[in-house]
C-alpha cells in the first residue's frame, strides 16, 4: 500500500481544512486507516482512525467533536475533516495504514504517507 497525503495549509484559528489520503494497491479496502500528527519538538500523536469496513472510528480526546475521519473505498481515499482548528493543532499530519487496529492506534502502523503540514495561526 502506498499513501499520498494532501490538503494541508495555513488557516486561522477557528477555520477548517480537509485532508485527503489517496492509497494505491489492490488491498486498500482491507486496511484500517488513520491519521497521526507530529508537532515541532513533540512526539507523534494519534489523531483518528477508521476501520476497514468504515463502521468503526476512534479519535484522540483532543480532537473529538472537531475532527471527522471518513473513507471512500471507491476512490481509495481517506479524509480528515478538521473544524474549529486551534493553534495547538499545528503539526505535520501523516496518513497511515495497518491491518492491525491496535498497531495503527498506537502509532506503529505498517504503511505511512509522506505527511502534509497544517499550520493554524492565532
Amino acid at each position: 500500500v502506498q499513501l499520498q497525503a494532501s490538503g494541508g495549509g495555513l488557516v486561522q484559528a477557528g477555520g477548517s481544512l480537509r485532508l485527503s489520503c489517496a492509497a494505491s494497491g489492490r488491498t486498500f479496502s482491507m486496511y484500517n486507516m488513520g491519521w497521526i500528527r507530529q508537532a515541532p519538538a513533540k512526539e507523534r500523536e494519534f489523531v483518528a482512525a477508521i476501520g476497514w469496513t468504515g463502521s468503526a472510528t476512534s479519535y484522540a480526546d483532543s480532537v473529538k467533536g472537531r475532527f471527522t475521519i471518513s473513507r471512500d473505498k471507491g476512490k481509495n481515499t481517506v479524509y480528515l475533516q478538521m473544524n474549529s482548528l486551534k493553534p495547538e493543532d499545528t503539526a505535520v499530519y501523516y496518513c497511515a495504514a495497518d491491518m492491525n487496529w491496535s498497531d495503527l492506534v498506537q502509532r506503529g502502523a505498517e504503511f505511512w504517507g509522506q505527511g502534509t503540514l497544517v499550520t493554524v495561526s492565532s
